[in-house]
C-alpha cells in the first residue's frame, strides 16, 4: 500500500480552479517530483496535502487514513512535514532555537547532534540569528527543523528557489542523503533537471491536471518533456 495517495484531488481559490482531479501516489523510499511551470498547481498540491488548503473535492490517504481537510498541526503530527516554499525560518530566532521548535523532547539532543553533523555551518552559526543566514544557509536550517520532526514523509517545496548554482548542487546532495536514509520525499522542484535525476517518479503538472507521468529516467528521455521543460 502507497505511504501516500492522492485521489482526483480539486482545489479552488475562490472562482479559480487551481487543481483539475490531479492523482498520484508515494511509495516508502521513493522520491517523487511535482515539475511544471508556475502556476501549475504544484505548491497548492503540497499546501492541500498538509491541511493548509482545504480542497473541493477528493481525497488525501496518509498510511492508509483518510487526512482529507485534516488540520495543518494535526497533519505535522501524523508525520507528513513540509518545508514551505521560501524557507520561512524564523528572522529573530537562533538557528539553534528554530531547530528545537517542534522536536522531539526525548531525543532533541541527540537530534541536535545529528543536524549539526549534517549541517556543520548550522553548527558553526547555531546562536545566530537565522534572519542574518544566507538563502542556502536558511534553506540547510528549514530542512534541518523537518529533520527534527521525525518526518514519516518530506515535503519540500522548491528548495533550490532564488540559491546560487553552487547552493543548488549542496542543497540536491542534502536531498540525495535524505533519500539513501529511506525517508520518502515529495519534492516541488521548477528545476526540472535536477528534479528528474533525483526522482524515482514524476508528474508534470500543466494548469492544475497531470500532462506527464513515469518513472523519472523515462521522463527524462521523453521529447515533449524535454521540449517544454529542459530546454
Amino acid at each position: 500500500m502507497p505511504l501516500l495517495e492522492i485521489h482526483d484531488l480539486h482545489t479552488s481559490y475562490g472562482a479559480i480552479k487551481a487543481l483539475r482531479g490531479i492523482s498520484f501516489s508515494v511509495e516508502q523510499g521513493q522520491v517523487v517530483s511535482l515539475i511544471g511551470a508556475n502556476g501549475a498547481g504544484k505548491s497548492t498540491t503540497l499546501n492541500t496535502i498538509s491541511g493548509l488548503l482545504k480542497p473541493s473535492s477528493g481525497r488525501v490517504v496518509f498510511d492508509g487514513h483518510d487526512i482529507t481537510g485534516t488540520r495543518a498541526d494535526r497533519v505535522t503530527r501524523s508525520g507528513l512535514i513540509q518545508v514551505p516554499e521560501g524557507r520561512q525560518v524564523i528572522a529573530p530566532m537562533s538557528v539553534y532555537e528554530n531547530l528545537i521548535i517542534g522536536a522531539h523532547k526525548a531525543t532533541q539532543h541527540a537530534d541536535l547532534d545529528d543536524i549539526y553533523a549534517r549541517f556543520p555551518r548550522l553548527a558553526e552559526r547555531r546562536d545566530q540569528r537565522a534572519g542574518l543566514l544566507s538563502g542556502g544557509e536558511q534553506q540547510m536550517l528549514a530542512v534541518g527543523r523537518a529533520l527534527m520532526m521525525h518526518p514519516r514523509l518530506l515535503m519540500l517545496d522548491e528548495p533550490s528557489m532564488g540559491l546560487a548554482p553552487l547552493m543548488v548542487n549542496e542543497i540536491f546532495r542534502i536531498i540525495g542523503d535524505i533519500k539513501a536514509q529511506g525517508i520518502p520525499i515529495l519534492l516541488v522542484e521548477q528545476n526540472a533537471r535536477k528534479a528528474l535525476q533525483i526522482a524515482d517518479r514524476a508528474y508534470v503538472l500543466d494548469r492544475g491536471q497531470i500532462a506527464h507521468e513515469g518513472d523519472a529516467a523515462s521522463l527524462r528521455a521523453d521529447s515533449s518533456v524535454l521540449a517544454a521543460y529542459l530546454g
